[in-house]
């Protein structure tokens, strides 16, 4: 059996799809499903069971599922609200949580693969990872940087693969329900759709109207990632996961816009919550992640974006 919590989420479900297209239904899903609309996630997938996340961790404190055969658990459940400001419930969720399931999967020898976050280098301009880069700006990255820090201390004595992934900025089918914090590619699509305009942002840390730049990365990338690294059954550490190429959100907005065929772009100044807190640059260096043996080529913006418009013209179809 495979473990994907969060997996009625973004990537937690385009991880339980690819594992359909492999032959693999016998997956556990744990999520909340407080949010009405998250379960159009799962209702095209084939699994052996689902289960409430508070329901889950109560399974995992009283030791029940020790005699479970598990073949990987993905571990992609955390609040990833980045304006959240509720710090007990993030690292209650997000540090505490994975601190548990990480020890449960060394008991049972089982890889653990989990979602770290580009967050936890805030407002550093360099993205290796080395504590000197981790500079976090809000509770939300932090709460991933402490579990970053807390697995590496441990890796020493595990016994199989563990894996930490800072994804970069990922996109892709399956985030409608994520609201504000779905990607800056689903959010300028509706805007195009809705409005004819993509609103980006005046210049700021240093960079011109629109020309703040970030490591865009589709969502079946990063599921290949976590694969290679499950499947290797004995890699460990914590890895960059983007494409290596920060693009600047005018070229989002004037691919989206030609993909269409409407739209226009306006700026807009940024508000004032964000200013001390926004990444005006990200680009991961996956140095790492190659000298592992991960080789596979990324999408570019550009083929990201256009099987992304795909999907979306098919799934409104």
């Amino acid at each position: 059996m495979y473990i994907v919590t969060g997996g009625a989420g973004f990537i937690g479900a385009n991880l339980v799809s690819t594992l359909n297209r492999r032959g693999d239904s016998n997956i556990l899903v744990v999520d909340d499903l407080k949010q009405g609309d998250k379960f159009l996630n799962l209702r095209d997938l084939e699994i052996a069971d689902y289960m409430d996340l508070h329901e889950f961790r109560d399974l995992l404190r009283s030791g029940r599922l020790r005699n479970t055969r598990i073949r990987a658990i993905f571990h992609q459940g955390a609040c990833s609200d980045t304006m959240e400001y509720n710090g007990q419930y993030m690292m209650d969720n997000n540090y505490t949580y994975s601190k548990e399931l990480f020890h449960f999967a060394q008991e049972q020898n089982v890889p653990f693969i989990y979602a770290s976050s580009a967050a936890t280098y805030g407002g550093s301009k360099v993205f290796i990872e080395h504590p000197d880069n981790e500079k976090p700006l809000n509770v939300y990255g932090y709460s991933k940087l402490l579990f970053d820090q807390y697995v590496q201390r441990h890796l020493p004595r595990c016994i199989s693969a563990v894996a930490g992934l800072r994804y970069f900025n990922v996109y892709g089918p399956r985030e409608d329900h994520k609201g504000r914090m779905a990607s800056m590619i689903h959010q300028m699509y509706h805007q195009i759709l809705d409005a004819g305009v993509v609103k980006l942002f005046t210049g700021s840390g240093g960079y011109g109207d629109g020309e703040q730049r970030r490591d865009f990365i589709h969502v079946e990338d990063v599921v290949k990632v976590n694969l290679f690294l499950a499947d290797s059954g004995s890699v460990q550490g914590i890895f960059n996961v983007g494409t290596g190429k920060s693009r600047a959100f005018n070229d989002v907005a004037r691919t989206l816009i030609e993909r269409l065929g409407q739209g226009e772009i306006q700026y807009v100044p940024m508000p004032e919550v964000l200013k001390e807190k926004y990444q005006s640059f990200t680009e991961a260096d996956i140095s790492r992640l190659r000298a592992v043996g991960y080789d596979a080529p990324f999408h570019s913006l550009e083929e990201g974006i256009a099987a992304f418009v795909v999907a979306r013209k098919q799934r409104d179809a």
